[in-house]
């Protein structure tokens, strides 16, 4: 008898993550993996093209949810994926970042008794496993439904796997239980580093007529950024500013360009390459030859940490301050002023910069084995021994 894992994905970064941990559970004899599609990004620029890439299986169970408000997209998964729960019986359970997938398929599993108990190396166990990858991550900033996510998801969960430092102390102050958190590194840029190869030979940069180091990528998509037609339009007004020095390179959210449209707003394209989503070995591409990149994403933050290129983030906060510390981050804000600092400051910058602590391509191995390690003297396995 084996394990049975419950690997969860809903969104463009999550399937960069999942890629990842996929390929490692695959490779231990322990576990049976399935993957969980909630569906929360579906169309194929935002998810088929990534399976594809990623080289990542077709899931195994797709919940088809699609968009909604935050209450009724979570309330939509659990209640889908508990009828999963019922129908898979899984051991564990395991979530990756922040989105409403993320928490909405944590607390489903909290709660869903299994018809038949385990023991595992804490004791009986009733309940799934609830696992979360990229715990303890914290931007403080209340307002974004992303850290309402994250510390909610942390709570309910059984395993705590912090890609930085930080998450450690921010996991420590709230109470988490030193037992249940383990210091692995980022999976994210497991992914990263698979992929370098295999970006280097994209054409984009050809087909989109800009040179290495000649241009700006630029990434859009917060809805505190976005939703706001007077946020939106001031963010672009400066934005433009930067690209009458540098031309700079958009892929086009689909929120960001709907909001676009509905504010009536258009960017001159002497100056500006607006392109609709790009796959990851094309982003990973043009992030690696950007001469800056401006976003408001945490995983692009962590991203160019890794590829030494300058990241101006607008934002006024960020749940990855190593980025900052450590990596190649910059906090602008979003005013102009502060934009335009920071700007000039990283385009100032040499490229390169230190990978922090265990963002080494190693993290979801660590991952891997700490559930091994935690699930290997169990019944499951001692039943196996005699069955």
């Amino acid at each position: 008898m084996s394990v049975k894992v419950l690997c969860v994905a809903g969104t463009r970064p999550n399937f960069v993550k999942v890629a990842a941990l996929m390929r490692c559970l695959a490779e231990h004899p322990l576990f049976r993996t399935k993957l969980v599609h909630t569906g929360q990004h579906y169309d194929a620029d935002l998810s088929g093209i990534f399976f594809r890439q990623l080289r990542m299986p077709v899931p195994d169970i797709e919940l088809e949810v699609g968009s909604g408000s935050h209450a009724s997209q979570t309330a939509e998964i659990m209640r889908r994926f508990e009828a999963v729960l019922e129908d898979e019986q899984p051991q564990v359970v395991l979530v990756v970042g922040d989105v409403n997938s993320t928490l909405a398929c944590a607390l489903a599993a909290a709660k869903f008794s299994l018809r038949e108990p385990f023991d595992w190396g804490r004791g009986s166990r009733s309940r799934p496993i609830v696992a979360h990858v990229e715990a303890g991550l914290r931007s403080f900033d209340e307002d974004m439904p992303e850290e309402v996510n994250r510390k909610l998801t942390d709570a309910v969960s059984d395993l705590l796997f912090v890609s930085e430092r930080s998450g450690l102390a921010n996991l420590a102050r709230e109470g988490s239980s030193r037992e249940k958190v383990f210091f692995v590194g980022n999976v994210v840029i497991d992914t990263l580093l698979a992929a370098r190869a295999g970006a280097a030979t994209s054409g984009i940069l050809d087909d989109l007529g800009v040179g290495a180091g000649a241009y700006g990528l630029v990434t859009l998509h917060r809805p505190s950024n976005v939703d706001d037609p007077g946020a939106l339009r001031g963010l672009l007004s400066t934005l433009d500013e930067i690209a009458s020095r540098l031309p700079l390179v958009f892929p086009l959210h689909p929120r960001t360009r709907r909001r676009l449209e509905e504010a009536s707003l258009s960017l001159d394209p002497s100056r500006w390459k607006l392109t609709p989503p790009v796959g990851y070995l094309e982003f990973v591409r043009l992030q690696s030859e950007a001469r800056v990149v401006l976003t408001d994403s945490g995983g692009i933050q962590e991203e160019t940490t890794v590829l030494g290129v300058p990241c101006v983030t607008l934002r006024a906060n960020t749940e990855r301050p190593v980025t900052v510390s450590e990596g190649t981050n910059i906090l602008a804000g979003t005013s102009r002023d502060g934009i335009l600092r920071a700007f000039d400051e990283a385009r100032g910058m040499p490229r390169g910069g230190r990978a922090p602590t265990f963002w080494d391509g190693k993290a979801a191995e660590r991952v891997v084995a700490v559930l091994a390690g935690e699930l290997r003297d169990t019944r499951l396995l001692s039943l196996e021994a005699t069955g």
